[in-house]
């Protein structure tokens, strides 16, 4: 799946699938899979927003049978060049993050915007996410996040309003969490469905409009009916206790998945 997508540029289509191959062959390594992350592809990006780019990547099979496998680098990074970040993760250390349903790897294995997919690696990690996500560490992190991000940016009469966004998306997370007990989609447009509340709903398709037109603007006042029922929901989650998920099946599966993908390094 390499399609354009609207939030990305054909001129940036085509260099980050330059930058991908130069570091395949820099590295000697196969990249099974690239994404788009970050506020493209959850749908609030503006003009002059980064490229998130990250991918999950093989090395050829002796890599792994040596014995200091455990010390050796297992993620391959590049400073930010034209708006560009790009970073990836050995195959090894993404899966031995999907079986602690690790976030990050969560989201690029359901993200809309999709580089590169070579292999059976996305489709076997996507479907084994379905049967062992653990719904709780999901439900820890978002509500962590909305958190740590309404008391880091949303608390004084000046705000800059894509700072809710980085609030509502985990907060909306977690609902449909609750409401479904499955991976939350990354796209905020989905998201949304599980908020009935229309004042909300009305205040965010305002902030939505402002941020695609003006870009990474400037602090403004806050806006109050954002503010009640963030601080309302914060409120709510802190009284929520979610049921907890087993991992050795998801640890077991995956060391199955590993194995099979092992011998087309």
């Amino acid at each position: 799946m390499t399609d354009f997508h609207p939030a990305i540029s054909a001129a940036a289509h085509h260099e980050i699938l330059q930058r991908l191959q130069h570091a395949e062959q820099q590295h000697n390594v196969r990249i099974l899979y690239a994404t788009e992350s970050g506020s493209r592809a959850w749908g609030f990006h503006s003009p002059d927003s980064d490229y998130d780019v990250r991918f999950v990547y093989i090395r050829p099979q002796d890599w792994y049978l040596s014995i200091d496998v455990e010390d050796r680098r297992d993620v391959i990074e590049y400073p930010i060049v034209d708006e560009i970040d790009i970073n990836g993760w050995d195959l090894r250390k993404a899966l031995r993050l999907q079986a602690k349903s690790n976030p990050a790897i969560v989201e690029w294995l359901h993200s809309p915007i999709v580089y590169r997919e070579q292999g059976e690696y996305a489709q076997q990690a996507r479907q084994l996410l379905s049967q062992h996500y653990n719904k709780a560490r999901g439900f820890y992190h978002y509500r962590s996040t909305a958190s740590s991000n309404f008391q880091q940016f949303l608390q004084g009469e000046q705000v800059k309003l894509k700072k809710y966004l980085y609030v509502l998306r985990p907060l909306l997370a977690v609902r449909w969490i609750e409401q479904f007990g499955g991976v939350a989609p990354i796209e905020f447009e989905r998201l949304r469905q599980v908020l009935n509340d229309t004042p909300v709903q009305q205040a965010i398709d305002a902030l939505l409009l402002q941020k695609r037109q003006h870009g990474e603007a400037e602090a403004q006042p806050a806006v109050p009916v954002l503010q009640q029922w963030i601080k309302a929901e914060l409120a709510r989650l802190q009284h929520v206790v979610p049921a907890q998920d087993m991992e050795p099946v998801a640890l077991a599966n995956l060391n199955q998945l590993f194995l099979k993908l092992l011998p087309h390094a």
